[in-house]
């Protein structure tokens, strides 16, 4: 069994507690001695097990002891959901006995709802094995779909039910549809054959400017870019330039092949979250390969063995931090072509990173000219991506929602999923906006207090839950060692168990109460004095028995503008000032040092079975994130990481990077973020105690 301490000193003056001089950190195998680091601790695992001191701590009350134990079983429905020779009277007998109201007694008396949308999962299943060939074979809609090679021609085919006619304009013939028009079947499909010329070769040149040009309900002719497209840039001398589609079909010679085998999955993934755009300490947008040759190393180097991708798929507007998604299957251009995106996902490998894509389904950008929503004229929700009307609206966001009731949509996004992963190799999702998705009420203006009542009512989107089970089974059946992530606020039941269980089949959902209870303390409670080991141990250990957890102390959620990083929060001006190593530190620095350091290790030892870190936090990145825009003149100082800070010797950013190093080598070595097992034991609010242990690792 391994213990760890977390522990308050206060340093007493005239026995008063006045302030508070450092904050410490102690591991304790159950057979070794422990050591308390110095706020400027710049060892790795060594120092963790080398220098020791004895602790003297007694038990206090309020022992607390919690113990999660994750529970094997095989559902009675396996079997309607793997084999395609029962039938639905059978899946609808077995689904009677869902083993997820088994594990969770409190789930039963939502025991139809469950059914419910199990049957509605099955019934997709049955349909798609029916009219598709299976869930897998109706994921390569992008090998029938936008742009594809025939015999001799190219062929392009897009979903358009509400288009009266139909043409492919672009480069090739100069803009001019009128020897390109499109036929359409009954199922709303245009189409279209380009022939290739008398020497082989293709009428579309790659790299060319490519649209889909209709007239709508109202007789209007309009210019979008085609929905599957691969690629889309616009152009940088025009300010608001609307993006153009592009064809992309480089030549055998031109195309990156990818060389490195994907990483075994680990038993924990410690994620580094970065954003590519924002990754240089230059004042501009960097490319993939040079986050994939100057910030994977970093990565490395600190021992995480997951990156977490942001920003991956097209979106025209960058301050959206890439959540306003215009072109799902095209890679952002502003940081480089497919080609560029492939080499950086191939060189994390060869390192032994897994990649993981903040996929964005949840919500759509509402941009016309070039986004998705410009496929919306009017029609009906059956006919378009977005459901219509205010439901077709997020308000908060400013986006479309999608329609996942909808056959096509359901074939736009899975095969979305399977493009990804098997075009540019990543090894899994972090599925963003999940909250939105499972309520009619996207969150909006709710406060979630736990009760069941809230998970399984008639506010329950049942068909955005059953895309995500259908989501879930094809990922893991393309990829078993797939690794899938959902950013869920609500913390409904059931969503990081299997699928066969009744659940909705995530690996695990991101513990997001997580920091912004760190937040509560940071803002509002100066004084550590003031903080309660009972509270911090109880936000950092509220979660759900056998649903895995991905814990962190702040992401790029926490360092926007308006906001500040822990460390910026703790330390402020004399960030500017203080950090230098000639010079004593101050009472702020040496402390805020301390905590930073102390509230990402609690927050990864207790807070869940992964951990995650924002670009440049494991160093207390000052500052804040503020993308481009109009109000700070299009400037890019707030959009970058100054990796210099941590680089430079003679500054104390360098003693945080140390010690987050030190924390994922200590996991490497013991996997503590893996064990299935934890107790808290032990809570001193009087002299800042905490003891909690797991016994499995």
């Amino acid at each position: 069994m391994h213990t760890f301490f977390a522990i308050l000193s206060p340093q007493p003056s005239h026995g008063a507690l006045t302030h508070i001089s450092a904050i410490n950190l102690l591991w304790a195998p159950s057979n070794k001695r422990s050591f308390i680091p110095s706020p400027h601790t710049t060892g790795g695992i060594n120092e963790f097990q080398n220098l020791s001191k004895e602790v003297c701590s007694s038990p206090a009350s309020g022992v607390r002891n919690i113990i999660w134990l994750q529970r094997k079983c095989s559902s009675s429905i396996s079997s309607i959901l793997t084999d395609g020779s029962s039938t639905m009277a059978d899946a609808e007998k077995e689904i009677e006995s869902i083993h997820l109201l088994s594990l969770d007694h409190g789930l039963q008396p939502y025991g139809d709802h469950f059914r419910y949308r199990m049957k509605k999962y099955v019934h997709w299943k049955r349909i798609l094995e029916n009219n598709e060939g299976g869930l897998e074979e109706f994921s390569l809609g992008y090998l029938k779909f936008g742009f594809t090679k025939g015999n001799g021609c190219i062929v392009y085919r897009e979903w358009a039910p509400a288009a009266q006619e139909a043409e492919l304009i672009g480069d090739f013939n100069e803009w001019d549809g009128s020897h390109h028009q499109m036929e359409k079947n009954q199922f709303g499909v245009w189409s279209i054959k380009i022939p290739d010329d008398d020497d082989g070769n293709t009428a579309i040149l790659h790299n060319s400017r490519v649209k889909f040009r209709f007239k709508d309900v109202s007789g209007i002719w309009v210019d979008r870019i085609p929905a599957w497209i691969k690629y889309a840039t616009v152009d940088p001398t025009k300010f608001a330039a609307p993006y153009d589609g592009v064809y992309w079909d480089p030549p055998a010679s031109e195309r990156y092949d990818f060389k490195c085998p994907r990483p075994p999955k680990p038993k924990a993934p410690r994620i580094y979250e970065a954003h590519v755009g924002m990754s240089s300490s230059k004042h501009h947008v960097n490319s993939y390969r040079e986050f994939a040759d100057d910030v994977l190393p970093r990565i490395k180097q600190n021992n995480y063995n997951t990156v977490q991708l942001m920003a991956i798929m097209e979106h025209s507007y960058y301050a959206s931090f890439g959540y306003h998604v215009t072109n799902f299957f095209a890679v952002s251009s502003r940081s480089g072509t497919p080609d560029d995106l492939k080499y950086l996902i191939d060189k994390a490998h060869g390192l032994g990173l897994r990649v993981l894509m903040d996929v964005v389904h949840s919500h759509a950008s509402n941009n016309v000219t070039d986004g998705l929503n410009g496929y919306d004229v009017g029609q009906g929700s059956q006919e378009s991506y977005f459901h219509s009307g205010e439901r077709g609206y997020h308000q908060l966001w400013d986006s479309r929602l999608f329609n996942y009731s909808s056959w096509e949509v359901l074939r736009f996004l899975l095969s979305n999923l399977r493009w990804w992963l098997e075009e540019y190799k990543f090894d899994g999702f972090r599925f963003d906006g999940v909250t939105s998705m499972l309520y009619h009420h996207h969150g909006i203006g709710f406060s979630f207090t736990g009760g069941y009542n809230e998970y399984f009512s008639e506010e329950t989107d049942v068909d955005a839950v059953v895309y995500l089970m259908l989501a879930n089974t094809l990922i893991h059946g393309l990829m078993p060692d797939a690794t899938i992530v959902a950013e869920d606020v609500s913390g409904m039941p059931g969503l990081c168990r299997p699928v066969l269980e009744g659940g909705i089949g995530f690996d695990y959902r991101l513990a997001m109460g997580i920091p912004d209870r760190w937040m509560v303390y940071l803002k509002n409670k100066k004084s550590v004095e003031d903080w309660s080991m009972k509270d911090i141990t109880w936000s950092l250990t509220n979660r759900r028995y056998t649903e895995k957890c991905v814990a962190y102390a702040e992401s790029h959620d926490q360092a926007i503008v308006g906001d500040k990083t822990i460390a910026f929060l703790l330390m402020d001006r004399e960030m500017y000032s203080g950090m230098s190593c000639l010079a004593e530190a101050s009472v702020i620095v040496d402390q805020g040092i301390a905590l930073v350091k102390m509230i990402h290790f609690l927050t990864m030892a207790l807070g869940g079975e992964g951990y995650l870190n924002f670009m440049g936090n494991e160093f207390g990145h000052p500052e804040w994130i503020d993308f481009p825009r109009e109000g700070n003149h299009w400037s890019y100082d707030k959009c970058r990481r100054q990796w210099d800070l941590v680089d430079m010797g003679h500054l104390r950013y360098k003693f945080m990077n140390a010690f987050d190093r030190a924390m994922n080598l200590l996991d490497d070595e013991l996997s503590f973020l893996a064990s299935e097992k934890q107790i808290v034991s032990s809570i001193d609010e009087y002299n800042k105690v905490g003891l909690t242990g797991k016994p499995d690792a």
